[in-house]
């Protein structure tokens, strides 16, 4: 159950019993020891109404039909009311009878783009936020109820892919040309395909009559040349399998069934253009196909172009994404897509969806959204490289974090339990674990300074700190030898401890629900946080299996809800948890 929901619910119907019906009231949770939650919007509905606020909060109070949820409503400040629920409602919502969270009762079809790295290069450090935001976000939606489209939008087409087929036909044709050890024979790793890709770009850049052969190669692969085609397959192989495997080791639900690249959208390419021109939208300018939007100007007031076909009759970005919108909305028929794309995307996002509307692509009923990102920071507070300046690969990124969560374990293993093997297991679960969540924590939307010792530690809001605070719990029950017939249906909340851990037990709900509406994964992570902190107060005060009777079956009841909901959100997070650390 949402429980502000439910307050805001009652609030409001008091607010309409004393005729105050225009503006819904706001409940927040408060940190207060006074109070649980607050509810506010009663000063402005007193404004409207010509009232004073004070007594318009006493009248509500009044109204309100709380005697089954709250111990107490009080008038704070101006015309505030503070909300402290009862202890046997919040233990109630914590019985065994009671799920941790339930699903919503109004669902929708929502798809979800996000990874969408560029086939041809190995995935590197720019790839992982959206990788994992994308991630977290659909196993939420899906927990909630919501039936999540998955779109791996990857990119496998235009000016790169020319570059390299044209490239490649070189090679095959004359194998002493690749210097960098391909032969025509040559089955490519992907770090060959890495260094070939370089080769193929420094060739663009110098020789002009190969790039105008790759660009002719572009249009040939859009308007299917099979020679094209084939040569561009291998590429696309051997880059989908290298993701396939990263998103393995990361634990991401992404799929080969999930793909819906670049290149799934070419046979309407030429429909989009056609429909812009049907609805008066198209302009030729210097020989580009071009839409201006008034809504989108330069510094100089004219309108800026979205460019969606190119003087040789080769299609851009725009061309594509919009034949994406078309097929989300009415084939796929979601009600809402979210895009997890980098801020600097802000503005093409931006007049993509003003565009997809106006021209019938996206109707008004879906929301369309862009949940931009900012950028992970080196310890220069630059975008994160290389000591030579290169880009970050993402295993190697990966390969540091297990190396420095097995650093830190090797330190505990005299006091540790674990064979050789399961410290390797940890240090994975770990060392992957604390990159994900170090990344989830923070405002999507702002850049993060990059540091593995501080995001691989037992101290702080970290997912080394969320993942033994789990274990704590399970061995807890391990050393108990507990059965469930020791463990109440419902807990009995008589000290401070007890009463706050199981508040906080009660609203992962609203916290999820917040989390999907707005896009923010961190508001998962900062719940997760102070759940584990009012666990740790929870254990040092309340002892659990010296307790006797009643009192040890209530407490073994909160300590079950707690692993319960610490395991769910770490999971809904993507990140593992462990037996024993």
């Amino acid at each position: 159950m949402n429980i502000k929901q439910l307050l805001s619910q009652r609030i409001a119907a008091a607010l309409n019993a004393c005729g105050a019906t225009d503006a819904p009231p706001v409940v927040n949770n408060s940190k207060r020891p006074e109070c649980d939650y607050q509810a506010n919007g009663v000063m402005g509905a007193a404004k409207r109404s010509g009232r004073k606020p004070q007594e318009l909060a006493a009248e509500v109070i009044a109204a309100a039909q709380m005697d089954d949820i709250a111990e107490s409503l009080e008038i704070a400040g101006p015309g505030f009311i503070n909300i402290r629920l009862k202890a046997d409602f919040i233990a109630s919502h914590c019985a065994k009878t009671n799920p941790t969270v339930s699903p919503v009762a109004n669902s929708q079809r929502v798809v979800v783009d996000y990874s969408s790295p560029n086939l041809a290069k190995e995935m590197h450090v720019g790839h992982i936020r959206s990788t994992i935001i994308g991630d977290s976000l659909s196993r939420m939606l899906e927990t909630l109820g919501h039936t999540v489209i998955r779109q791996n939008h990857v990119g496998d087409w235009g000016t790169q892919f020319g570059m390299l087929i044209t490239h490649l036909a070189d090679v095959q044709a004359k194998p002493e040309h690749g210097s960098d050890g391909a032969t025509a024979d040559d089955e490519f790793a992907l770090d060959d395909l890495e260094g070939f890709y370089r080769a193929s770009k420094q060739r663009y850049d110098a020789e002009p009559e190969f790039a105008q052969r790759a660009r002719e190669a572009v249009v040939g692969l859009q308007s299917g040349d099979a020679d094209a085609r084939a040569l561009w397959q291998r590429f696309i192989d051997l880059s989908l399998a290298h993701c396939d495997a990263l998103y393995a080791r990361l634990g991401v639900k992404l799929t080969r069934a999930d793909v819906q690249a670049e290149s799934a959208y070419n046979d309407k390419l030429e429909g989009v253009v056609q429909r812009l021109r049907e609805r008066n939208l198209l302009e030729m300018s210097e020989g580009a196909a071009c839409v201006f939007l008034d809504e989108f100007k330069n510094k100089n007031g004219d309108p800026l172009p979205i460019i969606v076909q190119k003087t040789d009759g080769g299609y851009l970005y725009a061309t594509t994404d919009l034949a994406a919108i078309d097929y989300r909305t009415h084939e796929l028929a979601a009600d809402r897509v979210l895009y997890l794309v980098d801020v600097r995307q802000s503005l093409h996002f931006k007049q993509m969806f003003t565009l997809a509307r106006l021209a019938g692509f996206a109707n008004q009923e879906i929301s369309l959204e862009h949940l931009p990102f900012g950028t992970m920071l080196g310890a220069d507070g630059k975008p994160f490289k290389t000591r030579d300046g290169g880009v970050v690969k993402l295993a190697s990124l990966l390969d540091a974090a297990e190396a420095q969560a097995t650093k830190l374990l090797d330190a505990r293993a005299e006091r540790s339990e674990l064979s050789a093997e399961e410290r390797a297991q940890v240090a994975k679960a770990v060392g992957i674990g604390a990159v994900k969540y170090a990344d989830l924590s923070k405002n999507r939307t702002t850049d993060y300074l990059f540091d593995l010792e501080q995001m691989i530690s037992f101290e702080g809001d970290t997912a080394p700190y969320l993942q033994y605070a789990h274990t704590r719990i399970t061995s807890l029950f391990a050393r108990g030898d507990i059965e469930a017939s020791d463990i109440a249906s419902t807990p009995i909340l008589v000290e401070a401890e007890e009463r706050d851990l199981g508040l906080a037990l009660i609203r992962m709900q609203e916290v999820l629900e917040q989390a999907v509406s707005e896009g923010y994964p961190h508001y998962l992570c900062t719940y997760l946080y102070d759940l584990a902190t009012r666990y740790s107060r929870f254990y040092e005060s309340c002892p659990v299996l010296t307790s006797e009777g009643e009192m040890r079956a209530s407490r073994l009841a909160l300590c079950e809800r707690c692993e319960q909901t610490l395991s769910l959100g770490l999971e809904l997070l993507g990140i593992e948890t462990v037996a024993r650390m």
